[in-house]
């Protein structure tokens, strides 16, 4: 793949849309056993914390654009792209934020191959936003062993005899740049009804991603159809929310409970 991602670029800044890069999903699926068929819906909900524009007097524009690419889009947008792209805002004239927005949604369907919701929020929409908790337990302080570095799923166990419905979740979400080998660190939840799930093998099974190399969504796919062949789950809806680098963060969403995800905003976000 010839990206941008791992080498020194030139930084646009004048509106650049021809630097935006897709990536297939297709290959990461396969290795998944999915086909055309998802087992999920779901979305990518990529923060831009950066954003900035020239209003036609040519006074600066701040703000915070909110991105939402649909789960079965063929494609990502590579990250460095998206931030090249949205940084060489910087410099161009712009009539409003909703001008903005409507560019940045254009410009992305034809990378994503698929519509693409976005909302750009100026400071007074963003100042007002709360420091969210994910739902339920925590399960970061499970006196468990870890030796698994390397993705587990046998480490996953569900008793069907005890029915369950909950949500767990935990802040010990690392995995590595699949291009770079970076940190990508972040908080997971899992919410699902059906046989329950061993806490302290689910907990060593998230922890068993720290050294894969994988794309966020690819990552969540992967712990989603886990789950769902290894204990059963009827219900089931995995969503991550990963501390931002260069200025964006990504927060996957994968669920068969036809769900609308919130865009919550995290302690470490």
């Amino acid at each position: 793949m010839n990206l941008p991602l791992g080498r020194e670029t030139d930084y646009p800044h004048k509106y650049a849309p021809e630097v935006l890069c897709p990536i297939s999903r297709a290959e990461s699926r396969a290795s998944l056993g999915i086909g055309d068929e998802l087992p999920f819906a779901g979305v990518d909900i990529w923060n831009a914390w950066d954003l900035t524009w020239l209003a036609p007097s040519g006074l600066p524009r701040v703000a915070t654009a909110e991105i939402r690419v649909p789960s079965d889009s063929p494609n990502i947008v590579e990250s460095k792209s998206l931030k090249l792209y949205l940084g060489s805002f910087a410099m161009s004239a712009f009539e409003s934020a909703t001008a903005v927005a409507e560019s940045i949604a254009r410009d992305l369907v034809p990378c994503v191959g698929a519509s693409v919701k976005v909302r750009v929020l100026p400071v007074a929409g963003t100042e007002a936003r709360r420091v969210a908790r994910l739902a339920g337990a925590c399960l970061d302080e499970l006196a468990v062993a870890c030796s698994d570095w390397e993705v587990n799923a046998d480490l996953l166990r569900a008793d069907a005899s005890d029915l369950a419905q909950e949500d767990v979740h935990t802040h010990l979400l690392r995995s590595l740049c699949p291009v770079t080998s970076q940190p990508d660190i972040g908080s997971l939840q899992i919410s699902y009804s059906g046989p329950r799930i061993d806490h302290a093998g689910l907990l060593k099974y998230v922890v068993s991603f720290r050294e894969h190399n994988d794309f966020h969504e690819a990552c969540i796919e992967r712990m989603f159809v886990d789950l769902l062949d290894r204990c059963g789950c009827e219900a089931l809806s995995v969503q991550a929310r990963y501390q931002r680098r260069g200025g964006i963060d990504i927060n996957p969403v994968r669920t068969n409970c036809g769900e609308k995800p919130l865009n919550l905003r995290l302690w470490r976000q």
